[in-house]
């Protein structure tokens, strides 16, 4: 390694930030692109077609950033960010069946638990496979409302980097911070009245790196396995509860719907921004307790942890009375 080398990965946040936004811009310009549209339909919170390209920019500044690192990210979250990206972008173009794209996100898990976390008893590498599934698609399943996925992602992974630099591993902690500046810039162009959404390319792939990366700091002893759960728990709530609800009804849960909280939150006629800060202050709230209960006793990290979830449980029952009264 040497010192240019060094100077350059101090710089892949910005290094990230700038691509991305170039590339939006290109993208938007771009007749090719343009053709990747968001058309609004029954179940869409926005009323006129967006392109849906901003996904592939942010995942494209990202790669490129990482490159930069002196020990960049594990081989397979490369190349399980980028099948991710790609099967996506087929899925945004052409509408891939549901098995197909659950294959996959199969497969990249099984790979990146199997090669990136090594050796493992079988109930612990089955729950990781499933939980980089989940949260895979989780993610996804979010990316709804403008603003939402951009900010909670910078939220989120600028927590993961702020661990990370408390516990000594800037290098570590500058990946994490890489993904922050392309959200950053990708939220330039999304919040508020967007301009352009994510597409799955962006969506899916932040999913993985949310579960993956929280597992690889796991693995470096940089914090326990509750503490990325924590972090992304606006996330995790909201959906989980959302798809037992419905499966218990009896439904389809891998159809698209408007049923989640900050979808009625919406419909209810909250603004799309106010909305996105609603869960920002969420998420930020969840970080900090996340980062107080670090390095704590178990029962000081259950008393917080508790804290953090009957405070959003009760939000969403709070949300549930209202829609009752909206219906």
């Amino acid at each position: 390694m040497n010192t240019q080398y060094s100077l350059l990965g101090s710089f892949a946040p910005i290094i990230a930030l700038v691509v991305t936004l170039l590339l939006t811009r290109l993208m938007l310009g771009s007749t090719l692109f343009s053709k990747i549209q968001d058309i609004p339909n029954a179940r869409s919170l926005h009323e006129r077609p967006v392109p849906r390209i901003g996904g592939l920019a942010l995942m494209l500044g990202m790669l490129t950033a990482w490159h930069f690192l002196a020990n960049p990210a594990t081989q397979w979250l490369y190349a399980g960010v980028i099948v991710l990206m790609l099967l996506s972008l087929i899925d945004d173009l052409n509408d891939l069946p549901a098995k197909w794209r659950l294959l996959g996100h199969l497969v990249v898990a099984i790979g990146f638990v199997g090669l990136d976390l090594g050796p493992l008893p079988i109930y612990f590498a089955v729950l990781f496979v499933l939980g980089v599934v989940w949260m895979t698609n989780l993610y996804n399943l979010m990316d709804g409302a403008n603003g939402l996925a951009g900010g909670m992602a910078a939220i989120g992974f600028g927590f993961y980097a702020l661990a990370a630099v408390l516990q000594g591993d800037l290098n570590f902690a500058l990946m994490n911070l890489v993904i922050v500046g392309s959200s950053l810039a990708f939220l330039a162009f999304n919040f508020g009245k967007a301009k352009v959404f994510m597409g799955d390319a962006g969506s899916i792939p932040l999913g993985f790196l949310a579960a993956a990366i929280g597992l690889l700091g796991w693995q470096r002893g940089l914090w326990p396995l509750w503490f990325p759960v924590v972090i992304f728990s606006s996330f995790v709530l909201d959906a989980t509860v959302t798809l037992l609800k419905r499966f218990l009804r009896g439904e389809r849960v891998w159809e698209a719907h408007r049923e989640h909280y900050y979808q009625r939150l919406i419909q209810m006629g909250v603004s799309h921004k106010t909305t996105a800060l609603i869960e920002y202050g969420l998420m930020i709230t969840s970080g900090l307790i996340a980062m107080v209960a670090l390095h704590r006793a178990l029962p000081e990290v259950v008393f917080l942890v508790s804290i953090c979830l009957l405070i959003k449980l009760s939000l969403m029952r709070h949300v549930d009375l209202r829609w009752k009264q909206h219906e």
